[in-house]
């Protein structure tokens, strides 16, 4: 049987404040061609001069990916005749890059699986092309801005160990969540991480271009695979070469025959000099290396014996680790975590949002928290409150108010209870029977009825004691 195999080639913009080669800046004026000069537009004459800081995040990257690096560095120029490169060339790595032969451990369906890491190098970002009056295969004509020519991006390519989109999406998200640890990276900025996608099926292999976004990846590779395998079935040979992904039909197309590396013409930049990575600069810039996600991950399980899918889930935003970990100094580490890790995280999902995008801040949520461990409220009205307070910056406290989500006890939770059981012959019968789920569907109704106010200990208390049990 045919195996899937899947090789990722990630780009990260890294979070530089002007270009590789140039001082122009990364972000600003977003005109068209407007954060330009000669050099990031390759004119004849000018003379590149390298961005220290972007060296120094690759090699954290290269660190934090477990690579080894080199003693020197350099840089090539890649043959590219495109129109979003205008001096004919990309100056990326080849012979030597910044880091090779790392690994990342990533965590699916409750199975560890390790990614063999080739090379981790730096390269200059194209321009941006807009086709206008279609894609990239039926456009009318093509405009081009270079703002974005000279970009630093730093390249992470896998060994062909991926054997599904689901895992190519949990590599993808893994990897972003170091990149954010590391600070090198916006997670909300537009196209920051973009993936060319390898894919065989046990034939020729294709190459999948400039897939943005974790969503989008696994749905090119979805269609890849079985474009592959449909063409097996006919009796047809899939052909090596490199396809586009349309987003809009989710569908890949053909784009040209697969390039060799021979066909880029690799050749040592002669305006660059070799860079010597010392020992003493490696380890200064290894110090900084903030604790990852995965090691959080570990002494939370630990220290404040929470759950491993809690734990995951709190290191799975930056943003919302740090909250946490401001939360506890003088909240109960249970009802954080789990606060955090529900709700908040389940309302930050479905309005498909990262923490730092959202209104929520360490003081609303302190509030929110406060309510629920004094019981004025329930964890099931805590969701409902931050459904108000994502996205309009309004106060946990008022909200409670103004939409009645206070707690209901005493002798309204009895009536409820009672109105339940009325409206439940059958189920109350079905309990009374020996049927354990029969109790939970009751339970169920008590919430509904009391919209998340009634307090669950209480209300199965009363629940169990009314039914006769």
């Amino acid at each position: 049987m045919d195996k899937t195999k899947i090789g990722l080639e990630t780009h990260l913009q890294l979070l530089t404040k002007s270009k590789l080669f140039c001082g122009c800046p990364t972000t600003g004026s977003e005109g068209p061609n407007t954060r330009i000069c000669p050099t990031c537009l390759g004119m004849p004459g000018t003379k590149p001069r390298v961005n220290k800081k972007a060296i120094e995040m690759g090699i954290k990257i290269a660190r934090a990916l477990n690579c080894e690096l080199p003693e020197e560095m350099n840089f090539s120029r890649k043959t590219y005749f495109y129109p979003d490169m205008p001096k004919n060339f990309q100056t990326t790595q080849f012979s030597v890059p910044l880091g090779r032969n790392g690994e990342v451990t990533m965590e699916l369906d409750g199975k560890e699986k390790t990614v063999r890491i080739r090379r981790v190098h730096l390269e200059e970002d194209p321009g941006k092309l807009k086709h206008v009056g279609g894609n990239i295969t039926s456009a009318d004509y093509v405009l081009v801005d270079y703002n974005r020519s000279g970009t630093p991006l730093c390249e992470v390519v896998t060994e062909p160990d991926l054997e599904s989109p689901e895992e190519a999406r949990t590599f993808l998200r893994k990897l972003a969540d170091i990149f954010e640890y590391l600070d090198v990276y916006d997670s909300t900025g537009e196209g920051t991480i973009r993936s060319d996608a390898n894919v065989s099926t046990g034939g020729e292999r294709t190459e999948v271009k400039n897939i943005t976004g974790f969503k989008d990846t696994e749905k090119a590779l979805r269609y890849e695979l079985r474009r592959q395998k449909n063409l097996k079935k006919r009796g047809k040979e899939v052909e090596r070469e490199t396809r586009s992904y349309d987003d809009s039909s989710g569908t890949t197309k053909s784009l040209r025959t697969k390039e060799h590396e021979a066909d880029y013409g690799y050749i040592f930049d002669p305006d660059l000099t070799r860079i010597e990575l010392k020992k003493r600069w490696i380890e200064e810039l290894s110090q900084e290396i903030p604790e990852l996600p995965h090691e959080k991950k570990g002494r939370y399980v630990e220290e404040y014996d929470v759950s491993k899918e809690v734990a995951a889930t709190l290191c799975s935003d930056f943003e919302l680790t740090m909250t946490f970990e401001k939360l506890i100094d003088n909240l109960s580490v249970e009802t954080t975590s789990n606060i955090l890790a529900g709700p908040v995280k389940k309302v930050l999902n479905y309005n498909e949002m990262r923490f730092r995008e959202s209104e929520l801040n360490i003081d609303k949520l302190r509030n929110l928290i406060e309510m629920v461990e004094s019981g004025e409220i329930t964890e099931r009205n805590a969701e409902m409150i931050l459904r108000e307070i994502v996205v309009d910056d309004k106060n946990p406290k008022e909200v409670k108010e103004e939409k009645g989500f206070g707690k209901v006890e005493g002798n309204e939770i009895d009536k409820i209870v009672g109105e339940v059981i009325e409206e439940n012959e059958s189920a109350v019968e079905d309990y009374r029977k020996g049927k354990e789920e029969a109790l939970n569907y009751l339970m169920g109704q008590v919430m509904s009825k009391s919209q998340g106010r009634a307090d669950p200990s209480e209300a199965r208390k009363i629940l169990k004691k009314k039914v006769g049990i």
